[in-house]
């Protein structure tokens, strides 16, 4: 399979290259130049089978030989084995047509795992064989950092810097990346907002004589591989309620569009959904567009949800040049346009297209926490702030009863402790397997928002920059 950017001025790249360069260098984002196709009866067929044999059948024409299908299978079957349910990605029914696919079964307790959880696998696959080490840098607004650490603690091939908004995370999603001990593992705390950490980020590698120094690659859903691996469980708890005979509606808690655009991804292999349905904060940038067609940005506001404290959403850019059938001249004035004005001018008819599937909705904190209090009272369920938003979408803007109306559960209710206690009163325990996190050391340097000071800390602590291992 071929790959091609959407700003339409960097070389067409096979998978493998395209895991490893993250972003394009054109800025742009990859994505596949045709989407593959399952029928009816290849849909069909996954019913009953397990998520990692589902997950290989979904992920394979992707991967299209870059990997041969049984050290594939081997890799998926390893990013699995530590998740915390038998199912991977079971399915918790709230009302007669209203379920739950919790995601947060994984090592950090967050949806973020299914990604990269594999994507650290491949990469040392990939890697290894190549005989070559890469540098991670990464943008996290919460959940992201945590689980790119998880999967590439202690490899030999990567070293990974991870940039957080400093005082912007809940607390344990902070520990969950600081307290990890590992000599590759370097966390950097920036004077700023979550946009500017994935500006610096962007901005990284856009330097292309940095970028070509330190091998740079990425993590960040701007990595075509994190899509590809999050597409899989779409099909998963689709086919569990009936799919392809049912149509089925999702409602995704989403920040940088990522999450939902593998929905999307899921749909145009052939996935029947009927809508996908964006939750967001207060910062209700893609609210606003799904709804009125105003993709401006406006100061980030600090939420209960800090994972979808975003103004930024990345992987809008690959919706919009699907949407305009990849045409990246009009990706490249919207996106121009945006990064001059701070406003996408985005062709109505765009507009239009991104209305035949999408919705959204918007909650501010106050309605985060009474979601949050009307589930445990209604279902005995805890959730966390972010899946609230999500509940929220759904039931604003689900509009068919007959068909199932799946929640995405981004998040483990216990990475935070405080908006649920405040809205229930329970306070939802940390899986002893993360318990030691309170009180672990934490690692990690407080860097200002400037682009020199950070390469410069990137510069100095990376183990081979790009040379062979």
């Amino acid at each position: 399979m071929d790959y091609i950017s959407t700003r339409g001025n960097a070389p067409v790249l096979g998978f493998e290259e395209v895991m490893l360069a993250g972003l394009a260098k054109d800025g742009g984002l990859y994505v596949p130049r045709e989407w593959p196709s399952l029928s009816r009866a290849d849909i069909a067929s996954l019913r009953g089978l397990s998520y990692a044999e589902i997950a290989e059948r979904i992920v394979t024409p992707y991967v299209d030989g870059a990997i041969d299908r049984a050290t594939l299978r081997g890799l998926i079957d390893a990013a699995y084995a530590d998740f915390g349910h038998p199912a991977i990605a079971p399915l918790r029914q709230l009302d007669s047509n209203f379920w739950l696919l919790e995601l947060f079964h994984g090592p950090t307790l967050a949806f973020k795992d299914f990604a990269l959880q594999l994507l650290g696998h491949l990469f040392d696959e990939v890697l290894a064989r190549r005989g070559e080490h890469v540098t991670i840098v990464g943008a996290t607004s919460g959940d992201t950092g945590s689980a790119a650490i998880e999967a590439c603690k202690g490899r030999e091939t990567v070293d990974i810097f991870i940039l957080h908004p400093d005082g912007r995370t809940s607390e344990i999603q902070r520990r969950q990346m600081t307290t990890v001990d590992a000599a590759n593992v370097h966390n950097i705390a920036i004077d700023g907002t979550f946009d500017d950490c994935q500006d610096l980020v962007k901005a990284m590698f856009g330097d292309a004589a940095f970028r070509e120094s330190m091998n740079l690659s990425a993590v960040n859903s701007i990595n075509w591989a994190r899509i590809m691996a999050q597409i899989v469980y779409y099909f998963s708890s689709a086919v569990a309620l009936g799919a392809p005979d049912r149509k089925i509606v999702y409602a995704v808690p989403t920040g940088n569009f990522g999450d939902i655009f593998a929905g999307y991804a899921a749909k145009k292999m052939g996935l029947p959904i009927e809508r996908l349905i964006v939750g967001t904060n207060a910062n209700d940038i893609l609210a606003r567009f799904f709804q009125a067609g105003d993709m401006s940005a406006r100061p980030v506001v600090p939420t209960l949800s800090p994972a979808m404290d975003i103004q930024v959403s990345s992987n809008f850019e690959r919706l919009l040049f699907d949407l305009a059938d990849n045409d990246p001249r009009i990706v490249n004035q919207a996106m121009a346009s945006f990064r001059e004005a701070g406003a996408m001018a985005c062709p109505p008819e765009i507009r239009d297209r991104a209305r035949e599937d999408f919705d959204a909705a918007r909650l501010d904190d106050d309605g985060i926490l009474s979601v949050i209090s009307a589930i445990w009272e209604r279902c005995g369920v805890l959730i966390d702030p972010h899946t609230a938003t999500g509940i929220h979408a759904a039931e604003e803007c689900a509009s068919s009863p007959e068909n199932p109306v799946v929640v995405l559960s981004t998040a483990h209710p216990a990475k935070f402790p405080d908006a649920v206690a405040k809205a229930t009163g329970q306070s939802p325990e940390l899986p002893a397997r993360l318990a030691h996190i309170l009180t672990a050391k934490e690692r990690y340097s407080r860097l200002r928002n400037d682009l020199a000071a950070v390469q410069d800390h990137v510069r100095s602590h990376a183990r081979a920059g790009g040379a062979p291992t």
